[in-house]
């Protein structure tokens, strides 16, 4: 019975092994074996305040109206985020469309110079994507492909010109077929817009953006 009740104590670490430590094999090991017969809560990974790194904006003199409108669009981004932590395909694209119509009634001429040329070499792409996840409102596979490429942009536009709010900046080691992908959350709770309800709390938070 001893020996039973050592090995059920030396295994346990593994059993609440976090998918966040590390992209080795070893740990993407441990996270598969974790995920038998266990609640998701024990994939909880978020960094104590300490662990977090915290990133300042870029611009801090946007134009007021233009600064409302950049915050629209992540505000948009972010729905489309919890919709996808909800496996809720419908939602998702909901939120995608009312991005790209965001994105569409940002007034440029409001930005400086410079500050046009960064929003620019963000713009097309947040639209592409936006625009193929509102398309495919019954295809989570491809929503939450493209929803990859977005993160990464909608990333580069909130470190420059912020979120109207701190933001925080997500990463999951295993999602992207165990490459890795990022993503932008309101609230330093890992919620997975990879995974869903399968790994609702695998990832860790990397920054905060104030």
């Amino acid at each position: 019975m001893k020996k039973i009740l050592i090995g059920l104590l030396a295994f346990s670490p593994i059993l609440f092994a976090a998918c966040d430590s590390s992209d080795s094999k070893n740990e993407h090991q441990e996270h598969d074996m974790s995920r038998m017969g266990n609640d998701s809560t024990q994939h909880a990974t978020t960094s104590v305040d300490k662990d977090i790194k915290a990133v300042a904006v870029v611009y801090t003199n946007v134009d007021a109206k233009a600064a409302a409108s950049i915050k629209a669009i992540v505000d948009h981004y972010l729905d489309l985020k919890n919709a996808l932590a909800n496996d809720n395909t419908v939602e998702a694209a909901t939120g995608a469309k009312a991005m790209d119509d965001a994105i569409g009634k940002l007034d440029k001429s409001l930005l400086t110079s410079e500050q046009k040329t960064v929003y620019d070499a963000n713009e097309a792409e947040m639209k592409e994507h936006a625009e193929h996840i509102a398309k495919n409102g019954d295809n989570i596979k491809h929503q939450r492909s493209h929803f990859v490429m977005m993160s990464e942009v909608v990333y580069d536009l909130v470190k420059n010109f912020g979120a109207g709010r701190p933001v925080y900046h997500d990463h999951c080691p295993m999602a992207k077929d165990n490459q890795g992908a990022m993503w932008i959350s309101e609230v330093k709770e890992i919620k997975n817009p990879y995974f869903g309800s399968e790994m609702f709390k695998c990832g860790r938070v990397e920054e905060v953006i104030k």
